[in-house]
């Protein structure tokens, strides 16, 4: 396994220079009907909302109240992951690694986007970001103070480069306060940035507290 021990500007709005070329490309094959709008659609929010990230989702909240489950994820996170039927293309060779109070950890591709599709769906944009991918290894607590996520200085931070052949998905750490929770009112706590490590999980806001 490879990681970094060094830790992205967003970017947001605009699209880039290739999803400009890939809305033109989808145009023309659309014009010439080689591909369906109506099929593109639904094989996108497959990725997108059904499949992930609320796959990678359950398999943090397993985790969290199973620790068999938990230590089995962390010695072999392909069959782990497999056991709860999330298998697939890009998911082929998982690695699973887990932030603590001493060690945070977070996912970045230098070469490309390489990331866990049957986890957490398709890569966000910034995610395949040129500044993202550089900065994550220059200056991983830069990049994630960027993101609102300030850690103590005494916190190890590692990066690990995800490739064609392992993808990683993070634990993250379960939030205070989260005890009485049930797996899957824990679930819906987890976000897709909380699994690549650029955020951490949130405890749900008490009744009565601040919006």
């Amino acid at each position: 396994m490879t990681g970094h021990d060094h830790a992205h500007a967003h970017e947001h709005s605009e699209l880039g220079e290739m999803d400009l070329r890939v809305r033109a490309l989808e145009s023309v094959l659309t014009q010439k009907g080689y591909i369906d709008p109506a099929a593109l659609d639904v094989l996108i929010d497959t990725y997108q909302t059904r499949i992930g990230p609320r796959n990678g989702a359950r398999v943090v909240a397993r985790a969290w109240v199973d620790r068999e489950f938990h230590d089995w994820l962390l010695r072999d996170a392909t069959a782990a992951i497999a056991s709860l039927g999330y298998t697939g293309r890009q998911g082929e060779h998982m690695v699973a690694v887990e932030n603590t109070a001493e060690q945070h950890h977070m996912v970045v591709c230098t070469l490309c986007s390489c990331y866990p599709w049957p986890v957490l769906g398709l890569p966000p944009t910034w995610y395949k970001s040129a500044p993202y991918r550089s900065r994550a290894v220059k200056d991983p607590r830069g990049v994630l103070a960027d993101f609102g996520t300030v850690l103590p200085e005494s916190t190890r931070i590692r990066v690990w480069d995800s490739t064609a052949e392992l993808r990683y998905l993070v634990i993250p750490q379960r939030p205070e306060g989260t005890e009485g929770l049930s797996e899957e009112e824990l679930a819906a706590l987890v976000t897709r940035d909380s699994m690549i490590g650029t955020r951490r999980v949130e405890a749900p806001a008490t009744p009565g507290s601040a919006a």
